[in-house]
């Protein structure tokens, strides 16, 4: 069984039928949903007695928004770890100082490969090193 978002023809669907005196059973019936669905939808985006099907889907944009993983990238740990990388630093003594642990050498390695930091290869110290993959 694959999981479905409510869209905004059903919050429309739901609106109506709440306004109309539905219970969440009978809503569930009319919509196809499970009535413990329309139950939470309501919890979520009910205000006062009132329940608006474009205030609710807003809310829902926002919280999927919200819900995303953002990543470690920092425009502050960037500068710092550019900074010692022009230093001759390895991604691994950044690691151990300058950042605290904040990332790993990995990440360095992946922030340099994704373009992230304005360095090239020649900014690390090892001798034969072996190029970046062109960047798209």
């Amino acid at each position: 069984m694959s999981y479905h978002h409510l869209n905004r023809f059903d919050r429309v669907r739901i609106e109506t039928l709440y306004t109309l005196g539905f219970s969440t059973r009978q809503i569930a019936i009319q919509t196809g949903w499970h009535h413990s669905s329309i139950a939470r939808e309501l919890v979520r985006n009910t205000t006062g007695n009132t329940y608006l099907a474009e205030d609710a889907h807003q809310s829902y944009e926002n919280r999927r928004t919200d819900s995303k993983p953002h990543g470690k990238y920092d425009k502050t740990i960037a500068d710092v770890i550019e900074e010692k990388l022009r230093l001759t630093w390895s991604p691994e003594q950044i690691v151990q100082t300058a950042t605290l642990g904040k990332v790993s050498f990995k990440t360095i390695y992946n922030w340099m490969y994704q373009g992230k930091l304005s360095l090239d290869e020649k900014a690390l110290r090892q001798i034969g090193v072996k190029s970046f993959p062109a960047s798209n």
